[in-house]
């Protein structure tokens, strides 16, 4: 069957061509033929460097650092956890694969989770404390939640997320946490094999995403559209983890494994209600190992290019007027070869997050090797010996969580800052200013030093100083930084390091036109927080393109706690296509 690929309107990225109508048996992923390197292609998304630990660099010891620059990290390798799945890739078959996930975090777990067959159902004697909520499930007893009308069901909920079906599945999860209880899930969980969809989770790093990754998820405040204060559960501390993340610990949970249940046969504990960065990786890895996913699983692949077409007709004359994805890209191995790799598949799922490129401020000097964009650079520079106690101030520029946890490691090492910021310190927007202080502690104090210790104003915080309202110009090479300050006078300051941690975008360079056709305003930059994909709040899938899916943050949703209905409804969404195939 010959697949003809329509090109959208925007200019493509990656040329069109012929694809077979099931994956090429001849480079399966993970097969022996590692030893190709593709070429580069425009846009192209590479693994990123090897931790020990979320945010830290990995060198030989024996590498010398050169003077003023941070040790370059090594590619990582990376395995798939199995041999490919062979039996799920389907080689021998001529039907392409259902479903390709793109990103292997928590939307992309939980939605392998309930495409490997396990079944949601009320439980018989569960009582909901949501009194409507109770009415509706009460009348389909015995009925999976995949089969019910999610529209039907969500009507009429309220929390802390615009998406309904997030708020089903939140509720359906965690009935009463929003008023402090502990009630358990409603929801009891059934394996049914009979009812699985063939797919495959493609991931750079481990299972878990970005968790594992040098530079953990960051959401700062807003999430998406209508999402007005901070949606900032899914971040970690992308330096040391044994930090806390925003979240509390159970709201990082998955279905069917509590985490702290999970923490408890560890014998770990939560942090004022918040687990470790360490412990949700972790846990994270372990939750796709427990519930037998990890067939699904690759590691290491890394996707270079999505193109999509409609079948020509057969020779009968019936047409399949559904869509086929052509997925390619590479895998590295152990060995660091590229193995390269092309699926094919009847729907595509994006799940791939946000944090994959930090956002920039565009200004003169801002490609100078000091200056850099990832919190995890302070600490390499630390362990480095670039930057120490008597060393000219590190600049920390934002006024978000990235920039209130660099401020904090700092002043953990002793290491002189400068903190500069675009908004007033009273400004009800800045992050500080929406969160319970009983719960972030530590935030409040930065935030309290943002207020007290200005420049103009001494105070007792030695080492540190808060620069509000004021505008970067520019960087110059001999380690200087030009700022406009609120009467606007230039003022000059010699730094050692710059951390420029102002948010980052999603980055869908495989995508044809980098996925800016499929935002909710394909006139403006994709923007988890202010455009994100849109898709329709029932299914997550596209409006622009059917077949294809967008979950998480890439959707708006991003809290942890609620992507997981992102995936209920994608799984439920591909179920339905399934049950309407003609035998």
């Amino acid at each position: 069957m010959k697949v003809i690929f329509l090109a959208p309107p925007a200019a493509r990225l990656f040329p069109a061509r012929e694809i077979p109508s099931r994956p090429r048996p001849a480079q399966p992923l993970g097969s022996p033929q590692g030893t190709r390197h593709p070429a580069p292609t425009a846009g192209t998304t590479t693994p990123g460097p090897p931790s020990a630990r979320p945010g830290q660099a990995h060198r030989s010891p024996e590498t010398p650092c050169p003077a003023g620059r941070l040790p370059a990290p090594c590619p990582p390798p990376a395995t798939a956890m199995s041999n490919w799945g062979k039996d799920h890739l389907g080689t021998g078959s001529s039907e392409p694969l259902t479903a390709v996930i793109i990103g292997n975090g928590p939307s992309g777990i939980c939605l392998s989770y309930l495409l490997s067959g396990y079944t949601p159902y009320v439980k018989p004697d569960a009582v909901h404390p949501h009194p409507l909520l109770q009415r509706k499930l009460a009348e389909a007893p015995g009925v999976s939640i995949l089969d019910q009308d999610l529209n039907y069901l969500s009507e009429g909920l309220e929390g802390r997320c615009q998406s309904p079906v997030a708020l089903l599945f939140d509720a359906l999860l965690r009935p009463d946490t929003d008023f402090g209880g502990d009630m358990e899930s409603v929801l009891t969980w059934k394996h049914q094999k009979e009812r699985a969809i063939p797919h495959v989770v493609l991931g750079r790093n481990l299972p878990g995403g970005a968790w594992h990754a040098s530079t953990p998820p960051s959401l700062e405040s807003g999430g998406g559209r209508q999402r007005p204060g901070p949606k900032d559960s899914s971040r970690t501390q992308s330096i040391e983890g044994s930090m806390v993340t925003l979240s509390r610990g159970q709201w990082m949970g998955l279905p069917d494994l509590p985490v702290k249940d999970w923490m408890r046969r560890k014998r770990r504990g939560l942090r004022n209600s918040r687990a470790t960065a360490g412990d949700i990786a972790h846990y994270y890895r372990d939750y796709v190992i427990k519930k037998g996913l990890g067939p699904n699983f690759v590691s290491g692949a890394v996707v270079t290019a999505v193109e999509w077409g409609i079948p020509e007709p057969s020779g009968s004359g019936a047409q399949d007027p559904s869509p086929l994805f052509h997925v390619s890209g590479f895998l590295t191995a152990e060995d660091r070869s590229q193995q390269p790799f092309s699926l094919c598949a009847r729907n595509v799922v994006l799940a791939t997050g946000t944090s994959d490129s930090p956002a920039r401020l565009g200004l003169p000097g801002e490609a100078l090797p000091f200056v850099h964009h990832e919190l995890s650079a302070l600490e390499v520079a630390t362990r480095a010996g670039l930057v120490t106690p008597a060393s000219d101030p590190v600049l920390i520029v934002g006024a978000g969580l990235s920039a209130a946890d660099a401020v904090l490691y700092a002043r953990h090492y002793n290491i002189p800052v400068i903190h500069a910021f675009r908004r007033p310190v009273d400004d009800p927007g800045l992050v500080f200013n929406q969160l319970p202080k009983m719960l972030y502690p530590e935030y409040h104090k930065v935030h309290q030093m943002m207020r007290e210790q200005s420049i103009l104003s001494p105070s007792p915080y030695e080492g540190y100083r808060s620069l509000p309202e004021h505008q970067l110009l520019l960087f110059k090479e001999d380690r200087q930084a030009v700022f406009r300050d609120p009467k606007g006078l230039q003022k000059v300051f010699g730094v050692s390091l710059v951390l420029v941690l102002i948010g980052s975008h999603p980055n869908l360079s495989f995508l044809p036109g980098a996925g800016t056709d499929l935002a909710v305003d394909p006139d403006q930059p994709l923007s988890a927080k202010r455009n994100p994909i849109d898709v329709d709040p029932f299914t997550y899938q596209s409006t622009q393109q059917e077949g294809l899916y967008a979950m998480g943050p890439l959707a708006g949703d991003n809290f942890v706690r609620f992507v997981q209905g992102g995936a209920l409804a994608v799984a439920s969404s591909l179920m339905r296509k399934e049950a309407s195939k003609p035998p």
